[in-house]
């Protein structure tokens, strides 16, 4: 496959995503798929879902875990309901990944993403130590079905993710980045982050997104590929100088208005095609 191939982030029964046929219409080469439901995560469903991706032309390139009870309805409410952070659904929820990776398995996908939540800053409490704890035994699980872990960027800072990736200690921990999420939660400027933490970036979002008034405590507003704060030329530039050379996975998470949902998309195609053709 050809450097930064377009894909799109779709789901069958779970999440934000587009459907597949969506992805079909679009002409994309790649998706990341959020994890369908337990009930659909069986060995007959990977065959089908593997079939459709064949007729469709279709790569799938990174499971997302989503859990039950997540809301991003604002940034304590993230802060208290997503990810693997919140101690009375982690032990559950980890179950679930490992689920997940199993499936991701069937489909042959060697990676799995997850919002893993918001990480305690203080790296010496027994908060940190758990979530790590927690990150290494995921890690260790997935490594056995050949595959890395990505974890979403957004509730860190580029200082704190890696942090926390030296703290796991683990060789299949990476990062998937996602430019707007910078922007929404106010962790910091995208491309400088994106410097950063380049050596773990294994997957990428093209999303775009404005500040919020007061960053860090308000979110900011997810807008339309190149309508935003992050500057989508200087974006692929410094993927470019990072030496990325995996999907640009395309995620407008506007599910209640598919018509709108895939017009934009469809823009986002397009502008990103425009920037390759230059950059490359």
């Amino acid at each position: 496959m050809s450097q930064w191939p377009i894909g799109v982030f779709a789901s069958v029964d779970a999440g934000l995503g587009v459907q597949l046929e969506v992805a079909r219409e679009l002409g994309v080469p790649t998706i990341q798929l959020h994890a369908p439901h337990a009930g659909s995560r069986t060995p007959e469903k990977a065959q089908a879902f593997l079939a459709k991706l064949k007729e469709y032309g279709l790569t799938l390139t990174v499971v997302f875990g989503g859990f039950e009870g997540e809301s991003y309805a604002d940034i304590p409410t993230v802060v208290r309901t997503v990810g693997l952070v919140p101690p009375e659904t982690r032990a559950a929820r980890l179950q679930e990944m490992k689920e997940i990776s199993d499936f991701a398995k069937l489909l042959g996908c060697k990676a799995v993403g997850l919002h893993i939540g918001f990480v305690p800053h203080d790296v010496t409490t027994a908060a940190f130590k758990d979530i790590v704890a927690v990150t290494q035994d995921l890690c260790d699980y997935v490594k056995k079905n050949g595959q890395a872990v990505h974890l979403e960027t957004g509730q860190e800072t580029a200082d704190g993710l890696l942090a926390f990736i030296g703290a796991v200690g683990r060789d299949n921990l990476f990062v998937n980045f996602d430019p707007a999420n910078m922007i929404l939660y106010g962790s910091g400027e995208p491309i400088a982050a994106l410097r950063q933490v380049g050596k773990y970036v294994r997957s990428v979002h093209c999303k775009d997104g404005t500040w919020a008034k007061r960053p860090g405590q308000e979110w900011g507003c997810e807008v339309p590929l190149g309508q935003g704060d992050v500057g989508m030329y200087n974006y692929l530039k410094t993927l470019k100088e990072i030496g990325y050379e995996g999907p640009l996975t395309i995620e407008r998470e506007i599910p209640q208005e598919p018509e709108r949902q895939k017009s934009e998309i469809g823009h986002a195609v397009r502008l990103l095609t425009e920037l390759r053709e230059k950059l490359l």
